[in-house]
């Protein structure tokens, strides 16, 4: 029997989770997706062998970034792009989070505060390397948007993948070597203060809201004890180590950019009420276990995850912005006397893509060997 995927635990339990959960059209649409991945909802490609007469038909996917049938070919590709942005310097790999007393008031207003977290990891970093005391250089950086735990839990968090050196006011290279050049205190002090200080703005122009588990947090009083509570709390962010290599800033970069809250290879079985999957246990050192839950729970838990409409969740700064990018890059390869490494898929269409990625020949007959036409119809099969 095959192992269950997300797309069969839809199937199953989608209607019972709908008898006690009201979907946002965000989440509906994006369960729609995952329900009719692949099926023919979103038409098929036909394409006859023009020697022995086969017929082959492909279904399409429903591209939804959510979905884990879709994600393989555009981290691929976004993989590649980021090639020529390489350079042969330190990267480092932070992580932001903020307290779990605020992951309620969080969930309620996805949109303006995930923004503010980018909005203070960005601010601590440019504020942080452009001080002398610590670098004095303006630095590289891509942010990315987690929003769970191995577990499927609601746990916001910002991934950073910082570039170790920069470009001095007067266009000069300057690095620390392998040795990771901010202090973790001071980025935790820095980075709370920045986060409260636009939470507090927001809430004092009342652009927050508050439902669910955090009504409470509609008195004043509560709020403000919740900042309170905030303000003495520590709040830890998380470095590893440089990486070596230019290829392994890439694989580990393709790590995080398109991952989603769960991918099929962790769920181990499904029967009539619950799922079984694989969780990271971090108090164990990171073992894997199992855990079982009800479908319509596993549901919950996965449509949690999913972004608000036209979200970005993968953003660029400083020596990384789009406008100013080529140009700073280029004289970060001079001064460093590297070699810009080019994409290797650029300008090659999508049957080249998968012969090369994964030595899928879409144009070869699977019955003969024979040349495949090019697909022919493009139909809708169901609505």
């Amino acid at each position: 029997m095959n192992k269950p995927t997300v797309q069969d635990i839809f199937h199953r339990f989608y209607p019972a989770y709908l008898e006690k959960y009201t979907p946002s059209p965000v989440q509906a649409k994006a369960a729609h997706n995952i329900m009719n991945c692949k099926t023919g909802a979103y038409g098929a490609n036909v394409c006859i062998c023009e020697d022995c007469g086969s017929v082959q038909t492909h279904y399409n996917s429903c591209r939804n970034r959510c979905c884990p049938m879709c994600q393989a070919v555009p981290k691929e590709l976004w993989m590649d792009a980021r090639r020529e942005d390489v350079l042969d310097a330190p990267y480092f790999h932070l992580v932001f989070t903020v307290p779990d007393i605020l992951n309620s008031v969080i969930y309620c207003n996805q949109k303006l505060l995930y923004d503010v977290l980018y909005h203070a990891a960005s601010d601590t970093i440019s504020e942080l390397t452009a001080d002398s005391k610590y670098l004095g250089a303006n630095v590289g950086y891509i942010c990315i948007l987690h929003t769970w735990g191995s577990e499927m839990n609601f746990h916001p968090h910002i991934h950073t993948i910082l570039l170790g050196g920069g470009l001095t006011s007067d266009n000069k290279w300057k690095d620390s070597g392998n040795d990771f050049f901010l202090p973790i205190l001071v980025i935790s002090k820095v980075f709370r203060g920045k986060y409260m200080e636009e939470l507090k703005h927001l809430w004092e122009e009342n652009k927050l809201v508050f439902h669910g588990t955090a009504q409470k947090y509609r008195n004043h009083y509560a709020f403000k004890e919740l900042l309170d509570t905030c303000y003495v709390t520590d709040w830890i962010p998380h470095c590893k180590k440089t990486f070596n290599g230019a290829q392994s800033v890439i694989n580990y970069l393709g790590k995080y950019t398109h991952r989603i809250a769960i991918s099929n290879h962790r769920i181990i079985t499904m029967d009539e009420n619950t799922v079984t999957f694989f969780v990271k246990d971090y108090r164990s050192e990171g073992k894997w276990k199992e855990l079982t839950l009800s479908g319509v729970e596993f549901i919950r838990r996965f449509l949690m995850h999913v972004p608000p409409k036209r979200f970005v969740r993968i953003r660029h700064y400083g020596l990384l912005c789009s406008r100013t990018k080529n140009q700073k890059l280029a004289l970060c390869r001079n001064l460093l006397g590297c070699q810009k490494y080019l994409s290797k898929l650029r300008d090659k269409e999508m049957p080249e893509i998968l012969e090369q990625l994964y030595g899928i020949r879409v144009c070869v007959c699977k019955a003969c060997g024979g040349h495949l036409g090019t697909a022919q119809l493009r139909i809708p099969l169901r609505c």
